[in-house]
């Protein structure tokens, strides 16, 4: 089956335009009711999250109203990170979970990521049959079968427990001062709460949302703003976050950063040597750095590669039973641990490995030097496919016979936006922007 509506991380889009309208989170919350509610009961749950986006409040009441409608019974957890929402799906026995979120994306857009009773995201052909139900007359339920809402008020304090017994048991932070930039977004309550109760100074930025500003200048994909934080308090580390709390960047104490295949890297050296990594092998994205396969293949161990997308990691992860995988963005999936990415939960790993070998984060954030890559957006119209073009081929086609082994070029669509990105990796700095910029120009040309 076809998905239209879904990308790589559900439904996303600007906010009151289609498809992240409430309408359509009327007909996808009455569509998600009728794919797991089969039976006719009352008694099905569904969980839903959200971050700080003003949007936000527009979607959830949609959704409720949806899901209610055919007889699901809603249980509201309000802002709180992506990886909660895995959690409490599986521990409060629901039938799905749903979190609205547009992770790194500007404040105007939002999304809608939908997740299964074992709190993994949904399968492609799941959200496939979501969409032609949602593209159908809603199936209602009759007057004394609509559903119920609730809101969940500890439901934030559930994953803040949970996120410390991944700590070491009897580890404290004491004497660390850690930098914790929430991105202004879902994790501005739970992670400097997290790492204060496990004995940190914390120094907490982006922690003041105003429905608006998520992602701001800040976070993730804004590392500067944790870096000189890291500078002016003297901080023992940083840790810079998305709107969503899903993926993670890690600062040292001169604000460096380490991206998430340096972090992947340090976990599978660590859990190798403990016996605790799963097949001998760590799953990440074709976009991890070929560095990062050059370290494990040192070590004995491997790189399994799979598209673009956690959603992905998780599935080959679940396939193969390995148990550490993620993408270079930062997303860290641990399923000793979590469904998805979880960005606290990751960090607490590093600073695991940083009280327990008592070494300063300069000395673990590089675990590898990396292979010159380069990657370039070119932002397309939509309904047109730029990839299809003769002129975009061939310009392929040429950068490829240029790198000639000497390195990889990956073309690809985002799964979130109307991008071309455009990535390449080579030993000859000279010879990689040349092949990224000529594939650039084609894609610009016809875009």
């Amino acid at each position: 089956m076809t998905r239209r509506l879904f990308g790589t991380d559900g439904v996303r889009g600007t906010a009151n335009s289609h498809p992240m309208t409430a309408e359509m989170a009327l007909r996808l919350g009455a569509a998600a009711g009728a794919f797991f509610r089969t039976d006719g009961r009352n008694g099905h749950r569904v969980v839903i999250g959200k971050d700080t986006r003003l949007s936000g409040y527009m979607l959830e009441n949609a959704l409720t109203a949806g899901l209610t409608s055919t007889g699901m019974n809603v249980l509201l957890l309000g802002p709180v990170p992506t990886p909660a929402v895995g959690f409490l799906t599986r521990s409060m026995r629901a039938d799905l979970g749903i979190m609205i979120s547009a992770s790194h994306n500007p404040a105007a857009d939002n999304g809608i990521k939908f997740f299964g009773p074992e709190g993994f995201k949904l399968s492609d052909e799941a959200e496939a049959r979501i969409e032609a139900l949602a593209e159908g007359a809603p199936q209602l339920a009759p007057p004394a079968q609509i559903g119920r809402a609730k809101r969940i008020d500890d439901g934030l304090g559930r994953y803040v427990e949970y996120a410390k017994t991944t700590f070491p048991r009897q580890g404290r932070l004491a004497g660390l001062k850690v930098v914790v930039d929430c991105a202004n977004g879902a994790a501005y309550k739970a992670a400097p709460q997290v790492l204060w109760e496990l004995g940190a100074d914390v120094v907490a930025v982006g922690v003041a949302p105003d429905g608006h500003n998520i992602n701001r200048d800040c976070g993730s994909t804004h590392t500067r703003t944790a870096a000189e934080a890291v500078v002016a308090h003297g901080a023992d580390l940083g840790i810079s976050l998305d709107g969503d709390a899903d993926r993670v960047m890690i600062l040292d104490e001169t604000g460096s950063v380490a991206d998430g295949d340096q972090i992947m890297a340090l976990l599978a050296d660590r859990w190798a040597a403990s016996g605790k990594l799963r097949g001998g092998a760590l799953v990440a994205t074709v976009m991890s750095n070929l560095g990062l396969e050059r370290f494990l293949q040192a070590r004995g161990l491997r790189l399994e590669r799979t598209a673009v997308g956690d959603r992905y990691v998780v599935e080959r992860m679940r396939e193969g039973g390995f148990n550490l995988g993620g993408e270079q963005s930062g997303h860290i999936v641990m399923t000793d641990h979590a469904t998805t990415g979880d960005g606290l939960i990751a960090a607490l790993q590093f600073l695991a490995a940083m009280a327990e070998t008592g070494r300063p984060a300069s000395d673990l954030v590089r675990q590898f030097e990396t292979v010159p890559q380069m990657l370039k957006n070119v932002r397309y119209r939509a309904g047109h496919d730029p990839l299809a073009e003769t002129g975009v081929r061939d310009a392929i086609a040429a950068a490829e016979t240029r790198l000639n082994g000497q390195g990889r070029l990956l073309i690809r669509k985002s799964g979130t936006e109307p991008l071309i990105r455009v990535m390449a990796e080579c030993e000859d700095e000279g010879v990689l922007r040349l092949v990224v910029d000529q594939v650039v120009e084609a894609v610009t040309a016809v875009a």
